[in-house]
């Protein structure tokens, strides 16, 4: 099979199309002929080394596909089936193996493209607005990058809830997309001469002088403090990535002086621990897609051997909504 590997920890150039013997799934696995992978930011720190991997690796996690094996103690899950998943290493390739139990169930008014993007995102937008920080009619709440993937689907879902968003974007055509998503405000962020000073200013003054009820941050080093200083007392900030670097270490004294803050540093596993959790927020993402309540924007699909360009795009922030490679 064709994969796509890193061969050392390092930019995209290190990212290679190679052959290499198909996979066979072992007894709780399944085989799964890839019709289309996403692109991710923790692809990136996989490949970059800020989550080190051995290497070479096969880069990916999350993709769709139709299963053509099945291993000798999965009986859930079929030849010929249509899945999805958001967990399985290697999905950059034409075949890989998936988990039995992390296989999620494709409806046939779902199609391949669609059923690759929207795990991991889809499922990280759900579990922050359901469980991290519960969206409830009548909020305020704070989205960052609101025209990338998780963005776009984080503000459907805020308002699908109630909530009124307030998203940040970098370009007039992102905050076209934002507000078209639903978002009732959108802040460009590159036309503040300080970010730290001037959203927090613009938030309050986009609620009264209150501040919002919750700050979905996936940006971290370069939005973190802003963030905090654009919370309500007793605000929530969820950091769920760090998309322009690290945030650096942060003294908890700086929640309290800020308001009784609540700050959470999640992640997709801890929200999808159990079978049944992860088959309720796929269930309800693709219920909510086939009934047309449900937009996912497809931004760009690039051949899979052209891997290093999506990852540059990504990277340079330059894509809007999801990547995807097709094999």
């Amino acid at each position: 099979m064709r994969a796509i590997e890193a061969l050392a920890p390092g930019g995209p150039d290190v990212l290679r199309l190679v052959e290499l013997p198909d996979p066979e799934p072992g007894p709780s696995d399944v085989l799964v002929r890839v019709a289309a992978a996403g692109v991710n930011f923790i692809d990136t720190y996989r490949r970059s080394g800020l989550y080190p991997m051995r290497v070479p690796h096969v880069v990916g996690s999350e993709g769709a596909g139709v299963v053509v094996a099945v291993g000798s103690d999965v009986a859930e899950v079929a030849v010929g089936d249509r899945v999805a998943w958001s967990s399985a290493h290697g999905s950059y390739a034409e075949l890989v193996v998936v988990a039995a139990q992390d296989t999620l169930p494709v409806p046939d008014d779902v199609d391949d493209a669609t059923a690759a993007a929207l795990p991991l995102q889809g499922m990280t937008a759900h579990y922050l607005v359901a469980s991290t920080f519960p969206v409830t009619p009548g909020q305020d709440v704070l989205v960052h990058a609101g025209a990338g993937g998780v963005g776009l689907l984080l503000t459907q879902l805020a308002v699908a809830r109630g909530a009124r968003v307030l998203t940040t974007v970098g370009t007039p055509e992102k905050e076209e997309l934002s507000r078209a998503a639903g978002a009732s405000d959108v802040i460009r962020y590159t036309e503040l001469a300080d970010v730290t000073v001037d959203l927090p200013a613009r938030v309050r003054e986009l609620t009264g002088g209150a501040g919002v009820h919750t700050v979905f941050d996936g940006v971290g080093r370069s939005t973190f403090e802003a963030s905090l200083a654009s919370l309500r007392p007793r605000g929530g900030l969820a950091l769920f990535g760090g998309a322009s670097g690290p945030v650096p270490p942060i003294d908890p004294q700086r929640l309290n002086s800020g308001g009784s803050l609540y700050l959470t540093r999640p992640t997709l596993a801890h929200y999808t621990a159990t079978r049944e959790e992860l088959l309720w927020r796929a269930g309800e993402l693709f219920s909510a897609v086939a009934a047309g309540g449900l937009d996912v924007r497809i931004g760009a699909a690039y051949p899979l051997a052209e891997a290093a360009d999506a990852h540059r795009a990504l990277e340079g922030r330059a894509t809007t909504g999801k990547v995807l490679l097709l094999p």
